[in-house]
């Protein structure tokens, strides 16, 4: 009632009134022991995952999603390549090697570079392919381009100078390596061979002091093909693309497949006689005084025998 709440703020005050009035007056479950009321039983809290926690899940899940992928891409990887080693360890199997020989002909300082190519099958399905050798000619040999030029107007050779500002007089020690293009042609006598031709001559060389002979070595050419088709007998023997001319009269730029051929010879080696230093004086003494006995003998004939008319 009205007047026992007013007597129970009076005495106890309003708060502990108010809590004494919110207490059950018997606990759930049961009456009070010994007068004594048992205090309201505290909820059960159920255990919640923090939110990193959560996040933390979803992360590991996706990487194990994406990790289950790059595996299953890395398995599909392995197999093409697989299978594309083992087509082409097939091919590398039934090949045959291209054999490369060259070999200089005649004698003295004045030499022919013959270079044949042989391939180790029929080249029926090769009719569209061109061959070309690019060849690195020492300094101790060069090539006269006008040489060159007037052999291709007689339809003799293909082959072409690359390097520039070439001296054809300089003697060995002044010079430098230079490049020759050689546009190989087929061989009559051979079926499956291909042959080029270039002229060489030697160069002038320093004089020894003790050695009358020099040696010029001449590595092996760079075999270059390309065809209008692909076939797959060039997957045995192509090693690298070069960009150089499709034809010796040609500006257009064709993409050359580098070849891997098989020498007969490792490198060629020239031996080449030279002079001695110790023959300086003798050699300049003989030529001086042979040159003035010369000029002394065309005077004679010409002061002779010539009409002169004033």
């Amino acid at each position: 009632s009205r007047d026992s709440a007013t007597q129970c703020e009076r005495s106890v005050g309003p708060r502990a009134c108010a809590r004494g009035a919110l207490r059950p007056s018997h606990p759930a479950g049961g009456s009070a022991r010994g007068g004594v009321r048992s205090p309201l039983p505290r909820p059960q809290l159920v255990p919640r995952a923090p939110f990193g926690r959560r996040r933390s899940g979803v992360l590991a899940a996706g990487a194990v999603a994406w990790l289950l992928l790059w595996a299953a891409g890395l398995v599909g990887w392995l197999a093409a390549d697989f299978s594309d080693a083992r087509f082409s360890s097939g091919i590398r199997a039934t090949c045959s090697e291209i054999i490369l020989r060259q070999e200089f002909l005649k004698d003295g300082f004045h030499r022919d570079l013959l270079i044949k190519v042989k391939f180790g099958e029929s080249i029926e399905d090769l009719e569209t392919c061109r061959l070309l050798i690019r060849h690195h000619i020492p300094a101790g040999l060069f090539v006269d381009p006008y040489e060159l030029a007037s052999l291709r107007e007689k339809n003799i050779t293909e082959a072409v100078m690359v390097s520039e500002s070439f001296n054809i007089e300089a003697p060995d020690y002044l010079s430098k390596e230079s490049e020759v293009l050689i546009y190989a042609r087929k061989d009559a006598q051979c079926i499956d061979c291909f042959q080029a031709f270039l002229p060489v001559h030697y160069r002038y060389h320093r004089p020894h002091r003790k050695d009358g002979d020099t040696l010029i070595v001449v590595n092996n050419p760079d075999l270059l093909m390309y065809c209008d088709q692909e076939f797959p007998i060039l997957k045995c023997w192509a090693q690298s693309e070069v960009a150089a001319p499709c034809a010796l009269r040609s500006e257009e730029v064709c993409r050359w497949n580098s070849m891997q051929y098989k020498s007969i010879l490792k490198n060629l080696t020239l031996q080449v006689p030279v002079g001695l230093i110790i023959h300086t004086s003798l050699v300049c003494s003989v030529t001086l005084l042979i040159t003035i006995l010369c000029s002394t003998l065309i005077l004679v004939a010409v002061f002779k025998y010539g009409h002169f008319s004033l």
